[in-house]
């Protein structure tokens, strides 16, 4: 305890030169504020020098255990030895920022049972559901990742995550944990699209902000339009309360598909706009509740 904490003070000069000179010049970074807390004496491990490079991965992994994400995320990129003592995404590192980030009941329920390490369990936290941009007839649970929405009359309601992707491939869990009532919608929306209209409708789908597959009767909507059923298939079954429906976003290729108890149920949207795009979903139901959990990429095949 004594060692880590000596070095705390070196840890922040690191991190606020990390921060101002950017990642390309993390290292020299890390030199200059080594050096001055370590005088003239220089050790170099894994391209790290001064304090940086003499602190053992174990004392590491005790200072970094009392950063936020933000600060361990600075610190991955200072040097390769700080990189690899932040790799495994299992170590008391993440274990000590998921305990105080996460409610016990995220951690010890099951909602977060298809994440295995702690560093995914935090990322799945970043992108849950916002609790500020949403309709004000539902918020987030204390767990942090469950939509409650309020029985209030005539009026459908929804939420975005709290992060949007404009590129690369992501994949996420919702599932309802209450009734579905006439409209039950997942999918995408833009920062523009609407999260509260009067009566009960297919939010998501509405306009041309939003693509969404309604649960209820397996259409799909986009621009106000129903854009076919889906699955394709003769006699799709209904979905099930508690059933995880995988969302797939590739903004790569700008489509959007969905998996169901593992079983690939197609591309469901083509062409989806060069724009930042968010998970979303929209409910009508009193007091039902809707969790969504980000998995991050998805593994091929």
């Amino acid at each position: 305890m004594s060692i880590a904490c000596r070095h705390i003070s070196s840890l922040s000069q690191i991190m606020s030169g990390a921060a101002a000179v950017g990642a390309s010049s993390c290292i020299g970074a890390a030199a200059a504020a080594s050096c001055s807390s370590a005088g003239s004496s220089y050790v170099t491990v894994g391209g790290c020098t001064g304090v940086a490079g003499r602190l053992p991965g174990r004392v590491l992994e005790h200072v970094f255990s009392y950063l936020d994400l933000p600060d361990l995320m600075q610190c991955s990129l200072v040097c390769w030895h700080w990189n690899t003592t932040l790799a495994d995404e299992n170590s008391e590192v993440w274990r000590s920022l998921c305990a105080r980030s996460l409610s016990e009941e995220a951690l010890r329920s099951d909602i977060l049972c298809n994440l295995p390490t702690y560093k995914g369990k935090l990322k799945s936290y970043q992108h849950a559901l916002s609790t500020h941009d949403c309709s004000r007839n539902v918020y987030v649970k204390k767990n942090g990742f469950t939509l409650h929405r309020n029985p209030i009359a005539q009026s459908t309601d929804g939420a975005r995550a709290k992060i949007g992707f404009s590129e690369g491939r992501h994949a996420w869990e919702i599932w309802w944990e209450g009734p579905l009532g006439t409209v039950a919608v997942i999918g995408l929306a833009t920062k523009r699209a609407n999260m509260q209209c009067q009566g009960y409708v297919a939010l998501l789908g509405s306009d041309d902000q939003s693509w969404g597959w309604n649960l209820v009767d397996n259409n799909l909507l986009h621009n106000g339009q129903v854009n076919g059923n889906f699955p394709q298939c003769n006699n799709a079954p209904k979905y099930q309360i508690g059933e995880r429906i995988r969302v797939i976003l590739d903004m790569d290729d700008k489509t959007l598909a969905f998996e169901r108890g593992f079983e690939f149920l197609g591309v469901a949207f083509r062409g989806l706009p060069k724009a930042c795009l968010f998970p979303a979903v929209s409910a009508v139901y009193g007091n039902t509740e809707v969790t969504m959990v980000y998995l991050g990429k998805p593994l091929d095949g």
